[in-house]
């Protein structure tokens, strides 16, 4: 069957075996339209300026599941890009992927795993199980090595609601590194150039059990500790309505904290940085 114009898809293509991989069906087929494929010339290097970047995203567990939760700024050297960028993205009814890094391709890569899962799913009738969600989501980080390479990294943060988990361990995270090593992560994680500041407020604020509204405060005391240290991070701007992405996936699946939510918990958290600039002390 002949192509049936610029750009399409030839018809045979669609006939021929292959697995349920979307990924695997557009690298036989049409290569150039996967985002990890190379741009820049072989031993090229961007400016750090020229590129948008995301920043500090994390995830942490809680009595319901998992919440994973992004800062809004993206930055480009010294400047700020973009002040209201969505770095928290459902990828299906149970998982959720934060991001870190260079923007552009960050936002392909995510949009190519919601594909994928989607697709797989059609394809064989049932959804993967959260640890193929993670080697799947490993193997597009890998397949971006080249461009990581170059100074273009992605780094993504998978959160996920496992119901064939024993009680009280469903809400998993898993964090990977630029070759694409999986690698599961317990209680909390944070990825991105405000991580060190964030991990610290979580070592000190974390706590087992947590109900979702601490869950949440726990999150935005993190993201502000961040913004705080981190002149990339970006702390909820009140004048702009500008709030952290926090979402939460349970056995409901999963969820968006409404925005006058975030905002009143944002607020609260702001009231109390009045008192104590540094944040709340660890709970003893």
């Amino acid at each position: 069957m002949a192509s049936t114009g610029t750009g399409s898809m030839p018809g045979d293509e669609f006939f021929l075996p292959g697995n349920s991989s979307f990924t695997d069906f557009l690298t036989a087929h049409r290569p150039e339209l996967l985002a990890t494929r190379r741009f820049l010339p072989p031993g090229a290097r961007p400016a750090a300026d020229q590129f948008p970047h995301g920043t500090t995203v994390l995830a942490l567990t809680y009595r319901d599941g998992v919440l994973i939760a992004g800062d809004r700024r993206a930055t480009m050297g010294n400047l700020i890009a973009q002040r209201d960028l969505e770095k928290v993205h459902a990828t299906d009814d149970f998982t959720a992927v934060a991001f870190a890094g260079t923007v552009g391709l960050a936002v392909d890569m995510v949009k190519l795993y919601q594909v994928e899962l989607t697709h797989f799913e059609k394809m064989e009738g049932i959804p993967m199980t959260l640890n193929a969600k993670a080697n799947r989501l490993a193997g597009m980080v890998r397949e971006n090595l080249d461009q990581a390479m170059q100074g273009l990294v992605v780094v993504p943060l998978l959160a996920g609601y496992d119901e064939t988990a024993p009680e009280g361990a469903r809400g998993r995270i898993f964090s990977f590194d630029v070759t694409g090593g999986p690698w599961e992560k317990r209680d909390f994680h944070v990825e991105g150039s405000g991580s060190p500041f964030a991990r610290g407020a979580l070592k000190k604020l974390y706590r087992a059990g947590m109900d979702r509204r601490d869950a949440a405060l726990t999150a935005l005391q993190a993201l502000y500790d961040a913004a705080d240290d981190d002149s990339a991070t970006g702390g909820p701007d009140i004048g702009r309505a500008i709030y952290p992405i926090v979402s939460v996936i349970t056995e409901d699946g999963f969820e968006r904290l409404p925005e006058p939510e975030t905002a009143a918990l944002s607020r609260a958290m702001i009231a109390g940085r009045r008192h104590r600039p540094d944040g709340p002390p660890a709970t003893l």
